[in-house]
């Protein structure tokens, strides 16, 4: 287990004997361990982690167990965080309830079981850690979300403010032969600044077109990844072609078409980057069971550690291609095929089909 998959385990017991005693019990789950031998340290703790399960003796000085839990609760932080009691003490009916009311998921008796032990505190550790990685997964989507509406704004606005008034200042640079006597211009110079203002826009409309492409809103994927692919081969100087299955591929929903586009870009980003490849090819196929996307490539080929996902080996572009993919319930994986590396990308069309547009189907 990494260090990142590990949860925090507070121990609360004012017997250093009995943490010591819970320490070696809990060792074999191989989480993070964390003692207290008071309710305030206990607190202090808690502000200071991420705290997936409290263990805590009812009978403590200053501030018994149950008072301390109720603490815990009044904090919306640790609203939902497990706490077992452990109590040396015969606990009546009406003690069980109290703690309960008051945030306890669980009770264990003095001599404790060890294996009893570690199979409550092991279930809200995992219970804990998959409802952590739910959240970052779906803040990773909304963060992935923002971005893109964040690109889309970007784009419009250069596309729409910038853009427009480096046409205007063209219009008038081109306009001033017509309107200025012979004797009071310089007509060289007035056709290198309108040269240089025409590059200004075609690289305020690459940008643009690049951070988000208008045709993807307007007529969809296929026709956005043309202009986009004839680009990039002109950049990179690497042989590009696209194929889309069937000819009158359906429209899909926004988020969906965008995350297949930021793919397609990422993935060819890397081969220019990194595969020394000449020739490159992009495939999208819809079948009655998925939606396949496959960015090919004639280069050297993937290390094994990228190809098996190993930690810590592969970077921000497949980390984030592989995040906009878990968001449609999908799967990448990377093959080396010889020459060259292949991604390929799987969308359920259990999935897809919930996400189709109820508009015409795009003809080639």
């Amino acid at each position: 287990m990494s260090k990142t998959d590990k949860v925090n385990i507070l121990m609360v017991d004012d017997q250093p004997g009995k943490l010591l005693s819970y320490e070696a019990i809990l060792g074999e789950l191989g989480e993070n361990l964390i003692k207290a031998t008071s309710g305030r340290q206990a607190l202090d703790l808690l502000l200071k982690n991420d705290i997936a399960v409290v263990l805590m003796d009812v009978s403590m000085p200053e501030i018994d167990g149950f008072e301390l839990a109720d603490m815990i609760r009044q904090h919306p932080r640790f609203q939902q965080t497990a706490i077992i009691f452990i109590s040396g003490i015969h606990l009546t009916d009406l003690d069980r309830l109290q703690g309960y009311q008051r945030g306890a998921v669980d009770y264990i008796s003095v001599p404790v079981n060890p294996e009893l032990l570690r199979a409550k505190v092991s279930v809200f550790a995992e219970l804990h850690r998959k409802t952590r990685q739910l959240e970052l997964r779906h803040l990773s989507g909304s963060l992935l979300i923002a971005q893109d509406e964040e690109r889309r704004r970007i784009a419009r606005e250069l596309h729409d403010g910038l853009g427009q008034e480096l046409s205007a200042a063209k219009m008038m640079i081109d306009c001033l032969p017509a309107t200025v006597p012979q004797s009071e211009r310089n007509d060289t110079v007035l056709a290198e600044a309108s040269e240089s203002i025409n590059r200004a826009i075609q690289q305020v409309r690459s940008l643009s077109h690049l951070l988000h492409p208008p045709l993807l809103d307007e007529v969809g994927l296929r026709c956005a990844l043309e202009p986009f692919l004839e680009g990039f081969s002109k950049r990179s100087g690497i042989e590009t072609s696209v194929e889309v299955k069937p000819s009158e591929f359906p429209r899909l929903k926004s988020e969906l078409e965008t995350a297949i586009f930021r793919i397609v870009q990422e993935g060819l980003t890397n081969v220019f980057r990194h595969s020394g490849a000449d020739k490159a090819s992009v495939i999208i196929e819809k079948s009655d069971r998925e939606i396949i996307v496959a960015v090919r490539d004639n280069g050297k080929g993937l290390a094994e550690n990228i190809v098996e996902f190993r930690p810590g080996s592969i970077g921000i572009g497949i980390s984030g291609m592989r995040q906009r993919v878990k968001e449609f319930g999908g799967e990448i994986r990377l093959h080396n095929v010889h020459p060259g590396a292949l991604v390929e990308v799987v969308f359920p069309i259990t999935y897809a089909s919930q996400v189709l547009r109820p508009a015409q189907a795009l003809t080639t």
